[in-house]
């Protein structure tokens, strides 16, 4: 008897916030208004990968309000399947401001993320068969910094995956603002065993496991460290790296127009994973490139685009000349 096809091709779960952002030349203490988008490395992730036509659930939690289901409608309009949130009535949604700036000040943020829905989320909550049903199953290092909850959720979820077979992809998307570089490495290191695709960005690497090498060396000792099957670390202007245990691949940054930073980094994975979901590593780092850069050229957390679109833009552009 053949197996049953997964209902999706990658769920994930995590805290997805507002993002509530001044134009470049106004300051937060002088605000008049702000552009109000939701936000979440997960919720990115799976976003943009509906928009590629892959099957995608986000199974986070949200509060049953305005701001929560403002959250639900932008990923619903993106395509991501939502019938395994859980809703809370008496809880907050976490927040974070940018202000946008040009040199010589730095792009500020500033969260507002305590004792929020996502947080205060427990195992009991998880709709475990629906988070389960799935080729992929995306989790980052955002979550388990969150609360003992959160930690408790995502540990469990990778011993359910690693019960019932379903790969799992891992980005560790160190916040200084959770918590520090050491509490982070003590707590992740056994998080990343044996995953089957483990993104970590070059400075990552440095601050949380003090792999100090050159890159191409740094990546190799980060896989075996972490037994990962599929490796694959940013480096910045430079672009990204992937590392399969045989063969280093490497894919140049994309020249992009910055308009709005922040999401860069999941939109790079989503692409990655774009790539593993076909089974082409290689063509999975030309789409990263490809979507960062779009990313960066785009207003929001959540890119806006289509799998047509990102044909052509990668074959219009240098990466495969």
């Amino acid at each position: 008897m053949t197996a049953c096809k997964p209902r999706f091709d990658l769920t994930t779960l995590g805290e997805t916030m507002l993002r509530l952002s001044v134009p470049v030349g106004v300051r937060l203490e002088m605000a008049g208004q702000f552009d109000v988008r939701p936000g979440g490395a997960e919720s990115n992730v799976a976003a943009l990968l509906a928009r590629l036509e892959h099957r995608t659930a986000w199974c986070g939690a949200l509060p049953n309000s305005p701001p929560g289901r403002l959250a639900a409608n932008h990923m619903r309009m993106a395509g991501v399947d939502l019938e395994g949130v859980h809703w809370c009535h008496e809880a907050r949604m976490g927040l974070y401001f940018v202000e946008f700036a040009a040199p010589p000040r730095a792009t500020q943020v500033l969260y507002d993320r305590a004792a929020s829905c996502a947080a205060q989320m427990t195992p009991a909550q998880v709709n475990w068969a629906h988070l389960l049903d799935t080729r992929l199953l995306h989790l980052t290092g955002i979550t388990p910094a969150l609360s003992a909850g959160c930690h408790a959720i995502v540990t469990e979820a990778l011993a359910k995956a690693r019960t019932a077979g379903v790969a799992v992809s891992f980005d560790v998307n160190y916040r200084a603002r959770l918590w520090s570089p050491a509490q982070a490495a003590t707590t992740l290191a056994p998080l990343l065993v044996g995953v089957d695709v483990l993104f970590c960005s070059r400075g990552d690497a440095e601050r949380l496991f003090e792999l100090r090498q050159a890159p191409e060396e740094a990546i190799v000792r980060l896989a075996q460290r972490t037994g990962a099957a599929l490796t694959v670390m940013s480096v910045g202007a430079d672009g990204v790296l992937a590392w399969d245990g045989v063969t280093l691949h490497h894919q140049p940054a994309l020249p992009a127009v910055i308009i709005d930073r922040p999401g860069a980094g999941d939109a790079l994975a989503a692409g990655v994973l774009h790539g593993w979901l076909a089974g082409d590593i290689a063509r999975g780092l030309r789409y990263g490139v490809t979507l960062a850069a779009l990313a960066l050229s785009q207003h929001g957390d959540m890119v806006v685009t289509t799998l047509a679109e990102l044909e052509q833009t990668v074959e219009g552009s240098a990466i495969l000349r």
